[in-house]
């Protein structure tokens, strides 16, 4: 399985050079890939790594957890559009202000995220004060 997996990724690579050298700006697409390459390795990465050890060390691990992906997913598919210079080619791609919607869903996520979080703390302060039954 590996050999084929290895042979795959060589062939994929293989089909990736022969069309970017059929660009007529080929210098400016490695550019773009360098800068994302420096992007995720030098800003993202850390973030993501510093929130992960930020949430470990917290009381409400799961509901912190489930809204941090939630959000990072719903940022991931609006800020594509978000960031398109100019008007969309479809008028009908951005009839809403995205801006405005993502952060009010962002918003609602993180209320629900804390709803969650304050119901499992409730629950288990009402659980520690029940006398043992048997």
């Amino acid at each position: 399985m590996r050999w084929v997996l290895g042979c795959a990724g060589l062939l994929l690579i293989a089909i990736g050079g022969r069309l970017l050298s059929v660009l007529p700006d080929p210098a400016g697409v490695l550019v773009w890939l360098g800068g994302a390459l420096v992007l995720h390795d030098g800003v993202i990465a850390p973030l993501v790594l510093a929130a992960g050890l930020a949430v470990a060390a917290g009381p409400a691990r799961g509901p912190v957890r489930g809204a941090l992906l939630t959000a990072g997913a719903l940022v991931l598919v609006t800020l594509p559009l978000l960031l398109r210079p100019g008007a969309p080619p479809n008028p009908s791609a951005l009839p809403l202000p995205y801006g405005r919607n993502l952060a009010v869903v962002l918003a609602a996520v993180a209320v629900a995220a804390g709803v969650v979080a304050l119901v499992g703390r409730w629950r288990r302060q009402r659980g520690r004060g029940r006398p043992e039954s048997g």
